[in-house]
């Protein structure tokens, strides 16, 4: 190899780096062992689309056998999407609270909420639990932070149509995105205080949630996907 050859693959490294092609890879995640929501399936797809635009390389599972140390130590970030139930062994908790712990990402969306009720680690690690939810309907957003990557894109008031979910166990201390006004929908049981969207640094790892996406089209729509999108390039420290 020439000292010119072995420069032009240097600097081709270096440029690779500055723009993040095949720095970041995030793995998609959405086993369900209860209710299993229509919207994964395209939901998935628009993801995987979002992070391919940012130069994010993905890949999507229903298999927990891929929870493992060497497999996890691929990645930047897992995402939760719409996961249900029970879905991790034993084994798999342990290597995904390493994943955790050494610093990387977690992005759980809607469903998310709805999973592993008797593991008190990842209740506090998604920030809370699924409780109950009305009819999918029109509500108003109070975005609380305009300034996160996740949410710097949207109005002070942001009018969605989604499913909304009331939680429980809400943990102290999350740093709230986005409040639901309960006054401009039906069925909220939450009161004043009722957060659909936040982050957190936990256990050494970054952490975001995420209530929205419960239906197909909300995917299709442009102010969700940037939600999304900011959400997972705060879980890989990407600016």
């Amino acid at each position: 190899m020439t000292i010119l050859v072995r420069k032009i693959i240097f600097l081709l490294l270096v440029l690779c780096t500055i723009q993040g092609y095949a720095q970041h890879r995030i793995l998609i995640f959405s086993k369900t062992t209860g209710f299993r929501h229509a919207s994964i399936e395209h939901g998935t797809e628009v993801i995987k689309a979002l992070a391919s635009s940012a130069n994010i390389a993905s890949d999507h599972t229903e298999d927990s056998r891929l929870f493992t140390d060497s497999t996890l130590s691929k990645y930047d970030a897992v995402v939760f999407l719409s996961t249900t139930g029970d879905i991790l062994n034993e084994n798999e908790k342990t290597s995904f609270v390493r994943f955790i712990q050494s610093g990387n990402g977690f992005v759980g969306i809607h469903a998310a909420s709805d999973t592993e009720y008797n593991w008190p680690w990842y209740g506090q690690l998604v920030g809370g639990y699924f409780a109950s939810h009305p009819a999918v309907q029109d509500a108003k957003i109070q975005v609380k932070n305009r300034k996160h990557l996740s949410t710097k894109h949207l109005p002070q008031v942001w009018f969605h149509r989604d499913e909304w979910y009331n939680y429980k166990s809400v943990k102290k201390g999350l740093h709230v995105l986005m409040n639901l006004d309960e006054t401009s929908y039906k069925d909220g049981k939450m009161g004043k205080f009722h957060p659909i969207a936040w982050y957190q640094d936990f256990d050494g790892g970054r952490s975001f949630y995420t209530g929205l996406g419960h239906t197909s089209e909300s995917f299709d729509e442009e102010n969700f996907q940037k939600h999304i999108l900011g959400g997972i390039l705060y879980a890989i420290k990407k600016k």
